[in-house]
Parts: C-alpha cells; sequence; structure tokens
C-alpha cells in the first residue's frame, strides 16, 4: 500500500447503476463497491415493504485516500459504511477488495477481512466497555485474532495509546475517568490495533467540542501519512469533510447523488441537492447575502422511495411536463404538496389493530384528503387539464385506492422526474472527473444556470 495522498479521480455508474467505470487505470483502488444494496425486511406478522437504506451504490476507493460521505440523517451513510465492514449484511451487489468479494466471506475468510478493515463509531462514550480498562479494550481485537504472544499485545497497546496522543499511566484505567476526545483515541487506538488497511469513521468528532476536533482531525490526517491508511470518513458537518476528504460522495435515500473531487464538489456543485446542502452551511458573517436554497418537506420513507428520481419530491430543479409552463411557481408548489399529502396517506405506519381491520376489510382512518385539497387549491384557478385529474385522484383515495389515487395525478401533471430514475452520469473528465445523478444533465432537459449538463464519456 502506498501512503500519502493520491490525485483526485472519480467513478462513474453508467445505467444500470451496478456497472462503473474509472477514468484512468484501476492499479491504485483498493475497494470496488458495485450495485451495493441493504435492505431491512419488515418484522411483522403482516409483512411490509423492506427499508431501502443503501439502494445501488457504487463507487471505488482509493489508496491512501480519505473518501467522505455526507448527506441528511437517515439517507443511509451509516449503513453503507456498516455493510462495507460486515457489520450489517448486503442484500445484493459486491464490495471487491483483491479481485474478493467480501460479501461472500464466511469463517476464517471473513475474520481475516475484520482485521483489514476497522471502524472508529460516532460516540465514543457507548462503544467502549466500561467494565474494561483502556488497554484491555484496545487489547481485545488483538487477542481475538491471537496477535503474537501476550507480552507483545500489551506492549503494542503501550505504544497505540503514546501512538495517539495517551499516556502509559491511561492503561489501567477505566472509559468514565476519561472525556469525550481522550475517549475517541481510546476508539482510535483500538481500530489501529490489528493493523488494518481500511478504516471507516463513522462522525467520528461529531460528539466533540469544536478544539478537541481540530486535535482528532489532525492526529487522524497525520496517523495516515504515517501509516498509509484509507479511509470512508462519514459526517454531516461539511466543513470537517472539506478539511479532511480528497472526494466526496453526497447520498441521499440511499444513493450516490454526486461524487467528484472535494475543492471541485464545494466550488462548483452540479446536483442540486448538493446545492441545497452547501447553501445551508453557516458562514461567519450571518448577515452576507447568499444563495440559500430551503427544501421543502422531508425526505420520502426509505419503504416507499419514488418511482422516478428520489430527490423528485423536494427538487428546486425538479422539471416540469410539457404543456404546463403557464402555471406560476405557487400553483407548482400546491400541486407538489397534494402529491406529497398523497403519499403520506398511503404510507401512514398502520397499527397493528388497523392493518388487521383493512384486510377484514373493515373501515380504517386516514387524513382527510378533502380538506387538504381545500387547504391546498383555495382561491386557486386551474384549467379543466389541472382540475380533472385532481378531481379524480380525491375520489380514488377517498375510495381507499391510494395508489391509484397517486397514477392519476403522476400521469396527468408528472414529468421525466417522476417516471425515470436517473442514471449517475460523467459531468466533467477534466482535473479529476464527477459525476451526477440527475435529468437536468440530459441535453432535451438542461435549464441554464441550474446544474451543468452532461460532459463528455469517459
Amino acid at each position: 500500500m502506498s501512503d500519502g495522498r493520491h490525485t483526485s479521480r472519480d467513478t462513474v455508474d453508467n445505467s444500470p447503476d451496478s456497472r462503473s467505470t474509472a477514468s484512468s487505470d484501476s492499479d491504485d483502488v483498493l475497494l470496488s463497491v458495485r450495485g451495493l444494496k441493504t435492505h431491512y425486511e419488515e418484522q411483522s406478522l403482516l409483512g411490509g415493504d423492506p427499508v431501502r437504506a443503501v439502494d445501488g451504490v457504487s463507487f471505488d476507493v482509493r489508496e491512501g485516500e480519505t473518501l467522505g460521505l455526507v448527506g441528511e440523517s437517515g439517507c443511509g451513510k451509516t449503513t453503507l459504511g456498516r455493510t462495507l465492514v460486515r457489520l450489517e449484511e448486503a442484500t445484493d451487489g459486491e464490495v471487491v477488495i483483491d479481485e474478493t468479494d467480501i460479501t461472500t466471506l464466511t469463517g476464517d475468510e471473513l475474520k481475516r477481512w475484520r482485521r483489514d478493515a476497522q471502524i472508529v463509531f460516532q460516540d465514543p462514550e457507548s462503544s467502549l466497555n466500561d467494565r474494561l480498562t483502556v488497554g484491555e479494550i484496545v487489547r481485545e481485537p488483538l487477542d481475538v485474532h491471537d496477535w503474537k504472544t501476550p507480552d507483545e499485545r500489551r506492549q503494542r497497546v503501550r505504544d497505540l495509546l503514546e501512538r495517539v496522543g495517551l499516556r502509559e499511566e491511561h492503561y489501567y484505567r477505566y472509559p468514565h475517568q476519561f472525556s469525550g476526545g481522550q475517549r475517541q483515541r481510546v476508539g482510535i487506538a483500538r481500530a489501529l490495533a490489528v493493523e488494518p488497511e481500511f478504516i471507516v469513521l463513522d462522525e467520528p468528532v461529531s460528539a466533540l467540542d469544536v478544539s478537541v476536533q481540530a486535535q482528532i482531525l489532525n492526529l487522524l490526517m497525520d496517523l495516515q501519512d504515517d501509516l498509509g491508511l484509507t479511509y470512508l470518513f462519514i459526517a454531516h458537518d461539511l466543513s470537517v469533510v472539506r478539511h479532511i476528504c480528497d472526494r466526496v460522495a453526497v447520498m441521499y435515500l440511499g444513493k450516490i447523488m454526486e461524487f467528484g473531487p472535494t475543492e471541485r464538489l464545494f466550488s462548483e456543485p452540479q446536483n442540486p441537492y448538493t446545492r441545497s446542502l452547501l447553501s445551508a452551511v453557516p458562514t461567519p458573517d450571518p448577515t452576507a447575502e447568499r444563495d440559500r436554497t430551503v427544501l421543502r418537506g422531508t425526505p420520502p420513507s426509505p419503504r416507499d422511495p419514488p418511482d422516478g428520481c428520489v430527490f423528485s419530491t423536494r427538487c428546486p430543479s425538479k422539471i416540469r411536463p410539457e404543456g404546463f409552463e403557464e402555471l406560476s411557481e405557487d400553483d407548482w408548489e400546491a400541486i407538489e404538496v397534494f402529491r406529497e399529502v398523497l403519499r403520506e396517506r398511503s404510507r401512514t405506519d398502520p397499527s397493528l389493530s388497523e392493518r388487521a381491520r383493512d384486510l377484514l376489510g373493515l373501515e380504517t382512518r386516514l387524513p382527510d384528503i378533502d380538506e387538504a385539497a381545500d387547504e391546498l387549491f383555495a382561491n386557486r384557478s386551474f384549467s379543466s387539464d389541472v382540475q380533472r385529474p385532481i378531481r379524480r385522484s380525491i375520489e380514488a383515495a377517498n375510495n381507499g385506492d391510494e395508489g391509484r389515487a397517486r397514477e392519476i395525478v403522476t400521469e396527468a401533471l408528472g414529468s421525466v422526474c417522476d417516471r425515470e430514475a436517473p442514471s449517475l452520469l460523467a459531468t466533467d473528465q477534466t482535473n479529476g472527473a464527477r459525476s451526477s445523478r440527475c435529468h437536468r444533465h440530459r441535453e432535451e432537459y438542461a435549464e441554464p444556470g441550474a446544474v451543468d449538463r452532461r460532459g463528455p464519456e469517459p
């Protein structure tokens, strides 16, 4: 393994998303993820749709780099990281290292992979066993993997504690005797104990004070330079990601929305979702004028993601269907909110008794669709092309056919964003490849100033 940082380049998915190609040779790729899915099945007698926590993700992690993974809470970042180190089982796809798919490993082979891949958890307090001393905690991976002799293990632990900025006398102390920053150093020492190649850092500084965050980040970068480590750095703090990461993957509802070199992604975001995330980053001068993008609502349920683009329910650059360009932004927003009401109504998580009543054909309580329509469309004048599908949709919803209600509105008022899932397309191959998942990159849907159009093929 080579140490230090590498020149950034990207991996681009083409439809289907399980395929990806690199912009140059892949000799320095440590780990390749292809079409990875991690779904959680409904654990109940009446069943239900699975939670699509990770839903078809593909990318490469290069030796010696720090790859950032960002996105809103619940987008699947942590599940992806845990799947890569086999703390969660993949539903489909591959995670390939040295031509071996680690998702298929069992027994001694899996044990060897868990030695090569480690994880540092978000909460340093809950991830350490308070009944063990710090020395025992750090030595535990060495004991599990039967690393050398007991005396050599104890010396290894002492060396690791010193390397992460702790002292020899800390060996016999317990986690509750340390500060949050010190506990995180213990977690890092434990992850380094068995000399891994790849470490998942799951928001390792989010629970720490700002001054302590800087210390831990500097420690991680020093360790990477000294030991040639490769990191997957999961975070929601974009300023931290910009400081430490070579490349960044932006995740939303289980999918990668944009991928590219850190500085270029921050200075020239190409995906509407990335633009909205960056617009929310605080600035030193809160009075300075900025183009902020405030997203409507919350992400859809991972049990019921949109059929088209996963970001279509909140996207400020969503493509309108042909023939409805004359409607105002307020009118379109009302229509979009109505569609979300239908979605929320159809995905309302019923109780066990309500599910039983539904199976028996008895009446169940659902949000009142007529009341929502009255509030949204009062004092609005729509053409018959808009009024007719809305009325039919309301009738279908009142008759209990939630799926048909949504279909009616989508067929009449939906666009390509609602019907087709965009692929992760190459948008720029100069000075480090970039990719983005958006229909706006296609020539026929390009919108000046919204996002860049698709660049040359890799």
